[in-house]
């Protein structure tokens, strides 16, 4: 238990920060671990219907980035969209680390973002591209196929969405009246 205890005052964390930190890591282990799987189960190019006319796996990989934009750039868009990510990744960390202690909404936000932008970074630096094995579809319209990091990242944005449009602005308003009250 020391040792957790010294990891954390180390790195300054306080054990809100830790839990936090923590779902980033499942949310990247979980992408790893069932990229790996794929990889490992089906063959490259190969595709499994889960549900017959709207649910597939499919082991693919896009070397660009969301909806393989850039995919066919000729190999640059590796190391910018992996130098984006880092990026994004710390900007968010910094962001998450100086959240109010009763912030709740936007620490799993920030959480799944950063674990899921993570995910496709280890993807890029170690193997060029990201894994996508999720293949949706409805008669003749396919989404892209994608993976758990595309996720994390999705919920996560239209999370950090309704914070925006809804949760902050109902907030902002609650607090006019309590002033106006006062």
């Amino acid at each position: 238990m020391a040792a957790k205890g010294s990891l954390m005052q180390r790195f300054g964390l306080q054990p809100r920060q830790a839990r936090w930190l923590l779902i980033t890591l499942a949310v990247l282990v979980l992408d790893q671990w069932t990229k790996h799987l794929v990889a490992a189960h089906i063959v490259f190019g190969e595709r499994i219907t889960v549900i017959p006319g709207f649910f597939d796996l499919i082991y693919t990989v896009n070397p660009g980035a969301a909806f393989s934009l850039l995919a066919d750039a000729g190999g640059w868009q590796r190391w910018f969209f992996t130098v984006v990510a880092v990026v994004v990744s710390l900007v968010l960390l910094i962001w998450l680390l100086r959240l109010p202690r009763n912030a709740r909404w936007m620490p799993v936000t920030l959480t799944l973002i950063l674990g899921g932008a993570i995910g496709n970074v280890v993807d890029r630096i170690l193997y060029g591209h990201v894994a996508d094995f999720l293949l949706f579809y409805w008669q003749g319209y396919h989404f892209p196929a994608f993976n758990v990091a595309d996720i994390a990242i999705s919920i996560g944005a239209v999370m950090l969405l309704v914070d925006a449009f809804w949760l902050a602005p109902r907030q902002q308003h609650q607090e006019q009246q309590s002033k106006g009250r006062s």
